[in-house]
């Protein structure tokens, strides 16, 4: 592998321009009725990240309620397989099993800060979906999630998981019946109930200030793991930083810790939604960014084994670092991400998500082609558990 000087540029991955652009991407597109609620959303969320009560606040949910700090931990045997140091940061230990709750615990707070008594989100693998619901619960406000009826149907266990927690999971029956339009569905719904709901948007994706406020609630992922890889490597940053992506939300808060740093960011998407590797600029739900179109510009199906990365785009922040050079994004097959899952599995003793999964076989399939030479480090980011990939895992070994 050739060796690339990374020079980090400063303000990457800091607030985005006053009308919510990261370069050419980003922006609110969104029905008139929208975007004074959008601009209240931003106006909200920026005096409660200034203010020190709320953050203190948050930190102590994150603490004792979703179980923050997560551990890094050392995948030995499959180091010692690929030759290189690959370090894990634990996000499928959190309560509820994913980094979904970092983002959710913050905007619910913010909703009950502007007064807001009921939360909407849409949810593709379910998991977003169980921590809107096990936010609502716990802050006494009632939720709604919008969910495709083909992810309903092979994500059961979070859906009974959120319905045992009390919140509304409502079926999309209509386009592709996944992630898509179920983002779709919640976002009209928004526009007739502002009033008393708030749209807890579960990606780095839709219109600002969405992008940008889902990223700083993430960010606590790269902080830390900057801290514990300070602590871990003797140089103190990994030599790469790897994350899955669909909407991309995991990535953009791993992103965070280390973008000022000569890591090297990777980003894996599903060879079936590859957004920022296959993409074209287009705009959808609210923001400009990079989706997979047809000849005439139409939005195209998606596919991915992981339910939670069937989304035909990426997040306008990544498409950004994407043309600058700053991260790189790579695409993996379902077959190879089942598989990595299975090897992660008897190496560790730790099922992935089969979104992480796609992480992990990148990972695999660089060492073993010698693209990350022997002895590299890598931090890689497990966004999530497997326990809601059993079924399919059943299936496809």
């Amino acid at each position: 592998m050739s060796e690339v000087q990374i020079r980090p540029r400063a303000g990457l991955m800091s607030e985005p321009t006053g009308r919510g652009r990261f370069g050419e991407f980003g922006g609110g597109y969104v029905p008139e009725s929208l975007v004074p609620v959008c601009r209240e959303v931003a106006e909200a969320f920026r005096d409660a990240w200034a203010d020190p009560g709320f953050r203190g606040t948050l930190d102590t949910l994150l603490a004792v309620h979703a179980g923050r700090p997560t551990p890094l931990t050392p995948a030995w045997r499959l180091s010692a397989e690929l030759g290189i140091t690959l370090l894990l940061k634990r996000e499928d230990l959190t309560h509820t099993g994913s980094h979904k709750i970092n983002n959710v615990l913050g905007q619910a707070l913010l909703a009950r800060r502007m007064g807001r008594t009921r939360l909407i989100a849409e949810t593709g693998a379910g998991q977003h979906g169980v921590a809107t619901a096990t936010a609502a619960a716990l802050l006494g406000l009632r939720a709604t999630v919008f969910m495709g009826e083909r992810d309903v149907e092979r994500q059961a266990l979070n859906v009974f998981r959120m319905t045992v927690l009390g919140a509304e999971v409502v079926p999309v029956t209509t386009g592709s019946r996944t992630l898509k339009d179920a983002t779709s569905q919640a976002m009209r719904h928004w526009v007739g109930v502002t009033d008393d709901s708030y749209y807890c948007v579960g990606s780095v994706v839709g219109p600002h200030p969405y992008p940008w406020m889902v990223r700083e609630f993430q960010r606590v992922i790269g902080d830390e793991a900057r801290r514990q890889c300070a602590a871990e490597l003797a140089s103190g940053v990994p030599d790469h930083v790897v994350a899955c992506v669909g909407g991309g939300s995991n990535a953009a808060g791993t992103f965070a810790g280390f973008v000022d740093t000569s890591a090297r960011l990777v980003g894996v998407e599903a060879l079936g939604g590859a957004g920022a590797s296959l993409g074209k600029v287009g705009v959808l739900h609210g923001a400009r960014s990079l989706f997979l179109q047809n000849d005439d510009g139409q939005i195209s199906e998606a596919h991915s084994v992981a339910a939670g990365l069937d989304y035909p785009g990426v997040g306008p922040e990544h498409a950004y670092l994407r043309d600058l050079g700053r991260a790189r994004y790579e695409t993996v097959t379902d077959a190879a991400a089942v598989d990595a899952a299975v090897r992660l599995a008897r190496a560790e003793g730790i099922i992935p998500a089969l979104e992480s999964a796609h992480a992990v076989a990148w990972v695999i399939r660089a060492a073993e082609s010698g693209e990350l030479p022997a002895g590299t480090t890598v931090l890689l980011t497990l966004s999530g558990r497997g326990d809601k990939d059993t079924t399919a895992l059943m299936e496809l070994m």
